[in-house]
């Protein structure tokens, strides 16, 4: 098992540059379900909200699975917070075996399902038109989906704006993980089976953009020490039956929970708490490239609104540290 060596030094280092960070207003755009980061994810953003760094305005689903919106009602109800608002991409619903939203469903209490929660984009153009001017980040962890149906959104009860025009009025930044940097091919937040979202959502933001790509989150890994928590947990069961039902892992389960890549709880930390200079740097002077299927290059351009994240602190002390997030050890 993963030793936290460095735990005590870097939870102090956190404290102390904790309070550096004002309070930011997020909503969270999830594929929540399928890689156990979306749940890890959430649940650093629930236990930052419980201290106070963070508000989370509303919960955007991807995904159609039949049981993601059940789970993180389960999730929002477990860590108190059982009011945050929820929308979801509409679409036929599908059930996927070796998910692990059905496993946190069925064990966690929870009332809402995929048809009790607004479609994503009303719900998006409505906290967005009742928010203040540049006042809101973005944090999209899954494909894009949701996004570009918000630019394309017109004038409604909500705003006479269109939905471009909120973003361009109401949106501070967007964390998109997603992508390699330097150039990358076929990462699946870009890809998402939806060719060419990727590249008209990028092509239509005028706001700031920061990249927390698929080589900063494969880096750290995380999970591991869930073996020590309860059982009774919704840590627990999404990691315990992601590392026993996961193609890409679970040929190496032996019963117990697997570190995992880390690449959503990149984005929250950073949206958070940005961290530029303690956790990585953050690269400007160019713009991302999306190609029709889940590729990318980084362009060289002086007049650019986009960056991305290169991270500088040693993976595994990274690792120990999210975990702290995970575990509101911190």
């Amino acid at each position: 098992m993963k030793k936290n060596i460095f735990l005590s030094c870097i939870l102090a280092i956190t404290l102390t540059v904790s309070t550096a960070f004002s309070q930011k207003k997020i909503i969270f755009d999830t594929d929540f379900g399928g890689d156990v980061d979306d749940l890890g994810a959430l649940v650093m953003l629930h236990n930052f909200m419980s201290k106070g760094e963070c508000e989370l305005l509303a919960i955007m689903c991807w995904t159609t699975e039949q049981y993601a919106i059940p789970a993180m009602d389960a999730v929002n109800r477990y860590y108190k917070h059982p009011n945050i608002p929820m929308g979801a991409r509409k679409g036929e619903s599908n059930v996927q075996a070796w998910n692990y939203s059905k496993a946190i469903a069925d064990n966690f209490e929870h009332v809402l399902s995929q048809n009790d929660v607004p479609d994503a984009t009303a719900l998006y153009r409505k906290i967005l038109a009742e928010s203040l001017d540049k006042s809101i980040v973005i944090v999209t962890v899954g494909p894009l989906m949701n996004i570009q149906n918000l630019i394309n959104s017109q004038a409604d009860s909500y705003s006479a704006l269109s939905g471009k025009e909120l973003i361009e009025k109401k949106v501070k930044e967007f964390v998109i993980m997603g992508g390699q940097f330097t150039e990358g091919t076929n990462e699946w937040n870009f890809n998402g089976d939806m060719p060419g979202v990727t590249r008209y959502v990028l092509h239509n933001l005028t706001v700031p953009v920061i990249f927390s790509g698929f080589e900063v989150g494969s880096a750290i890994k995380s999970g591991e020490i869930f073996n020590t928590i309860s059982p009774k947990t919704p840590l627990y069961i999404g990691f315990m039956h992601f590392s026993q039902n996961a193609s890409w892992i679970k040929d190496n389960f032996k019963g117990k929970i697997l570190d995992n890549a880390s690449f959503d709880q990149t984005a929250v930390l950073y949206a958070v708490r940005n961290g530029a200079g303690i956790y990585w740097d953050r690269i400007e002077g160019g713009y991302c490239d999306a190609d029709e299927t889940g590729g990318n290059k980084w362009v060289s351009s002086v007049n650019s609104n986009h960056s991305y994240l290169k991270l500088t602190m040693d993976k595994e002390e990274m690792g120990n540290l999210i975990e702290s997030f995970m575990l509101n050890k911190f």
